[in-house]
């Protein structure tokens, strides 16, 4: 660093610009034949396979030495299977298929079927690699992205850049991201522009271009362009930490038809050892069969019985489904909630922030008779910038933009679900919810406390005055506050929030899917209706508290069945636990409805809910499909045994390729197209 302490802070900041090469950003690995064959289960398969060719081929020549061979080719092939299932036995003393199968192969072997034993040992092996490979190829485009968050950053201090940790990176710090780097932390754009891919983050395919100001997020790579970021999220608290521990949960959870399959092989293997042995003891007596005939049919309804290919219908096509959505910006945190989603009847969207964009604008600012607008609008703001809701933040906005007085403010305090009120040179300001035009003044009173109904009703002519400016805003889809110098209406202001560009889309793809569309606001019924027609939803509900949005997720259970919750504040967080899925907001979310939710839309896009759901749908008949072929299998292949006879390597390579077969079939959903 001492070459840098001898330049102007100009200098130093060109000639990190321009000097040093960027650091390689590290990229997620990729899935190739060397990745396959870096896999342990696969070589030791492979390996087994090729032991048991030899030892078939030495057989010719030399019996003791093929025999050892064979011996060898079992142990490299069945050693982790076995253990497996000597592990769930000692553990949870229960049987699953990896004991059958071993035991089949052994039992091969006691009356000299040396070579068909190997083969159900290699042919096993080689599908139990196979699917844990595709799972976890399944989980790579989720997993890898925690190889996607640096580990150092440059932070300007004192006019130096100094590398430190990313963990001692704190909220207001400068830092700076050169081309080609992966960016560090979450923050604003401080100095420069340049187009960031966030792919990794969001799903986009294009990237994006930045210019100050904007938001960027850890993990996501700067393009051509040196960019000053000001860091707003502490390590811990970046929308890739949520990914992180999103990814956590998703490789934690299983659906539940996987946990009936699971409890199901238990009872299964249990009747599949139960029948072998009754086959062996009876089948000689009974059936007049000898020895020899009845114990390779014993071993061969032991391979074909097992239920491998059933037990492999499902997670493959789950966690294919988990990796084919990460890839569209859609994180689910496990296989239950894809599940789920394809039983999805109605899907309900919170309206600010979810439909809209969430960001509302003053469009209409009204100063009563007497008022200077200027003035008024100072005042307003005031009062507003001691609140953080997004409407007060649109005033404060609006004030700065005309260049408005903001002026001093005392006993500023929040009216609970009304607005604000402060004192100004010893006058009393409320700003808020213009409901206390209404004509019930009862629910007036209620809601402000404090207001005088009687005042406000002094010039019936005034009110009315300010009713129909009022409900014409309202017509045009706008939120509008009243502005009351003491009980004294001294004017209006009307907001609105864009409906999002896809909303429309999205709602009609759902619809075409036969799914419901429903909206749930704490907007006004005339605000909600603008929204609902511009995104054409079936059902309205407006006027609503968090717990009556909860309300409205139960009754449309009861009415329909399952129901998708899309949200992204804090007061959607109960509505999201009560839906059968609840989706939360990636990039406008709160913390607490992305801890709630189920699933995530990283980049916000509402119009994936309807591929999704089309996603499910398809593991749906998947696992369908599996579980059918499987069983039929299975059932072939036990009576076959039983009536003409199958000849050991048939049972093998027909029991364990049908295994394969529902594998590589639920691995369909990896190349699935947008």
């Amino acid at each position: 660093m001492q070459w840098i302490q001898n330049q102007t802070s100009t200098e130093r900041i060109s000639s990190i610009e321009n000097g040093a090469d960027p650091r390689e950003p590290r990229q997620p690995g990729k899935w190739d034949l060397r990745s396959l064959l870096s896999n342990s289960e696969v070589v030791a398969a492979l390996g087994s396979g090729m032991l048991m060719l030899v030892a078939w081929l030495t057989s010719q020549w030399s019996e003791p030495l093929s025999v050892v061979l064979y011996v060898i080719s079992y142990a490299v092939g069945g050693w982790v299977k076995a253990k497996e299932g000597v592990e769930t036995l000692l553990k949870e003393r229960d049987l699953d298929v990896n004991l059958l199968m071993i035991a089949a192969a052994m039992g091969a072997a006691a009356i000299g079927y040396w070579n068909e034993g190997a083969m159900l040992i290699f042919i096993f092996a080689l599908s139990g690699a196979l699917e844990s490979y595709t799972m976890e190829r399944s989980r790579k485009d989720i997993s890898s992205l925690m190889e996607l968050q640096p580990e150092t950053a440059l932070r300007i201090e004192k006019g130096e850049m100094v590398s430190v940790s990313i963990g001692k990176l704190e909220i207001g710090d400068l830092i700076l991201v050169k081309p080609g780097e992966l960016i560090p932390a979450d923050g604003k754009i401080y100095r420069g522009s340049s187009s960031v891919n966030q792919a990794s983050i969001t799903g986009e395919s294009v990237p994006v271009d930045k210019v100050v100001g904007d938001e960027v997020f850890t993990g996501t790579l700067n393009g051509e362009g040196v960019l000053y970021i000001e860091v707003t999220q502490s390590a811990e608290s970046t929308l890739f930490a949520k990914i992180i521990r999103l990814v956590e949960e998703a490789e934690n959870e299983v659906p539940e038809s996987q946990r009936f399959i699971k409890r199901f092989e238990s009872i299964y293997a249990r009747i599949v050892v139960m029948a072998t042995v009754a086959l062996i003891v009876l089948a000689t007596p009974v059936l007049g069969w000898d020895w020899d005939t009845t114990f390779y049919k014993a071993m061969v309804f032991l391979v074909v019985a097992s239920p491998c290919a059933l037990v492999s219908s499902i997670m493959p096509a789950m966690l294919s489904a988990i990796s084919n959505r990460a890839r569209k910006g859609v994180l689910f945190k496990g296989g239950a909630h894809i599940e789920n989603m394809a039983r999805t009847a109605v899907v309900a969207f919170d309206k600010t922030g979810t439909l809209t964009l969430g960001t509302p604008e003053v469009t209409d600012f009204i100063a009563g008779e007497g008022w200077d607008r200027q003035e008024l609008l100072g005042i307003s703001a005031s009062i507003e910038r001691m609140s953080k809701h997004p409407l007060a933040l649109a005033i404060v906005q609006s004030a700065e933009k005309e260049g408005a007085l903001l002026q001093q403010v005392e006993n500023g305090q929040s009216i609970t679900g009304w607005g604000m009120q402060a004192d100004v040179d010893g006058v009393t300001w409320k700003i808020g919810k213009s409901d206390i035009l209404d004509e019930v003044a009862g629910n007036a009173q209620d809601i402000t406390g404090s207001i005088e109904q009687d005042s406000l009703s002094e010039s019936e002519v005034n009110r009315q005055h300010w009713l129909s400016i009022r409900n014409t805003l309202e017509s045009e889809g706008k939120t509008v506050s009243v502005i009351l110098r003491g009980d004294s209406i001294a004017g209006m202001i009307a907001l609105q929030d864009a409906v999002r560009p896809q909303a429309a889309m999205a709602v009609k793809q759902l619809q075409q899917l036969g799914i419901k569309v429903a909206m749930l606001t704490g907007d006004r019924k005339a605000t909600a209706q603008v929204i609902a027609k511009q995104s054409g939803v079936d059902m309205v509900f407006s006027d609503l508290l968090p717990e009556d949005k909860v309300t409205h997720i139960k009754e449309l259970r009861a009415r329909y069945g399952h129901v998708v919750m899309v949200g992204d504040g804090v007061n959607d967080a109960p509505a999201l636990a009560t839906a059968t899925v609840g989706i939360g907001m990636g990039v406008s979310g709160s913390g607490t409805a992305l801890e709630v939710a189920d699933a995530v839309l990283m980049n916000d896009n509402i119009d994936e809910i309807a591929g999704t759901v089309k996603v499910a749908r398809r593991v749906q008949r998947i696992v369908k499909q599996n579980m059918i072929f499987a069983i039929t299998v299975i059932l072939t292949l036990i009576t076959a045994n039983f009536i003409e006879g199958v000849a050991l390597p048939l049972g093998v390579i027909g029991h364990e390729g049908s295994t394969i077969l529902v594998i590589l079939n639920g691995l369909r959903l990896l190349r699935s197209k947008p």
